[in-house]
């Protein structure tokens, strides 16, 4: 014989029971707009609707600055493609520090060429005087931001910083002069320190090379010409604009100007392998180069970000939620180029983040990315 259950157990049970029959399940999202699913096209690799929410997400969500392109290439081809009121795909985006990795190519391209060696000391004629520790320096170092020169890429007040003077102040008619000035503080090699003045360093080692006039339209001229015809114009970025100072030097950390279809274009040239429609335009071996770890700091390889883990706060990139093989360009104010060859990714995101917005969007920008499985390539 059972006993009857006390009475608040038995309205308690009851209670249980209506919930679980007619109680509210998990909230529906919101109907996509027609704009959110436009931007994905017809075969995007990934769950269609999962991607434009994730795409509406990043241009709608507060907290998240403001994006104002994206891009997602899943295998060469376009998967999603969304421009903010006032922007579309014609417009020229600035790179900011963009622009170190596509001078990286650059001096890639001239090692190809035989006519730089990487581990041999940088040809910068300033260093080469008797006694100079700064002769010591090699190119490996520079594209390593591991030269340990003094500069200081962020300055407080901003107008002390060693960037900050160099383009704007009394660097900005001839910047690498300003770069190449400044005295060691470490030893070459020793420690990590990122710099646009080291940058522009390269830049000059490219002007040098490339011409033997000292005026600025010779310089200027020489390094256009080579990075239109061994570049720009075989890939298709036909939109790149490089800004030059007034002494002929690309400003090569900092000021490059092209359209989102551009930067992508560029991001899958390194994907590929340095590979463009058959044709070999950067050397394989130079790419691979680009995307190795430096020995001061695992998340850098040469003027290029790497998804690698640091185990310190405030990593560039999302180690924990893409494939460390990935690796990015990134500009300041939240640009950047994010390629992961395992998932046949390349992702670019163009716009205006502050600090705080940045480390959010880029968890949103990896919500993206995660709609991609690796594909171990």
């Amino acid at each position: 014989m059972f006993s009857r259950p006390h009475p608040l157990i038995a309205l308690a049970l009851a209670s249980t029971s209506l919930v679980g029959c007619g109680g509210p399940g998990p909230a529906e999202e919101p109907e996509l707009s027609a704009e959110a699913l436009a931007a994905v096209t017809e075969n995007p690799g990934a769950p269609s609707k999962a991607l434009a929410r994730e795409v509406d997400d990043l241009f709608t969500q507060e907290g998240l600055g403001e994006t104002r392109a994206l891009i997602v290439m899943k295998d060469g081809k376009i998967a999603a493609e969304r421009y903010a009121e006032g922007y579309d795909a014609e417009t020229r985006f600035i790179s900011w520090s963009m622009a170190k990795t596509v001078t990286a190519i650059m001096i890639g391209q001239l090692v190809g060429d035989g006519l730089l060696r990487l581990d041999q000391p940088a040809p910068v004629p300033r260093w080469q005087r008797s006694g100079d520790p700064r002769a010591d320096i090699t190119l490996r170092h520079l594209l390593q931001m591991r030269s340990g020169l003094e500069h200081t890429e962020a300055g407080d007040p901003p107008y002390e910083s060693s960037e900050v003077r160099m383009l704007f102040l009394d660097g900005r008619d001839d910047m690498a002069d300003y770069a190449t000035a400044q005295p060691p503080e470490a030893e070459p090699g020793e420690k990590f320190e990122y710099s646009s003045n080291t940058t522009v360093i390269l830049a000059d080692i490219a002007a040098r090379t490339l011409s033997d006039a000292d005026h600025a339209e010779a310089r200027r001229r020489a390094v256009s010409d080579y990075l239109h015809a061994r570049l720009f114009e075989p890939l298709g970025a036909t939109s790149m604009v490089p800004e030059f100072d007034r002494a002929g030097t690309l400003i090569g950390g900092s000021l490059m100007h092209a359209n989102a279809r551009d930067w992508a274009k560029l991001g899958e040239l390194l994907r590929n392998k340095g590979s463009y429609r058959g044709e070999q335009l950067v050397p394989r071996s130079w790419v691979a180069e680009m995307v190795k770890p430096s020995p001061a700091s695992p998340q850098y390889g040469l003027q290029t970000w790497l998804n690698r883990p640091t185990g310190g706060t405030h990593h560039p990139l999302f180690p924990d939620r893409a494939p460390h093989s990935a690796f990015s360009k990134i500009g300041h104010m939240g640009q950047y180029v994010f390629v992961s060859p395992e998932q046949g990714l390349t992702v670019v995101r163009l716009g205006h983040s502050n600090r705080a917005e940045r480390i959010a969007m880029l968890q949103q920008l990896a919500d993206i990315v995660e709609l991609y499985p690796s594909e171990g390539r």
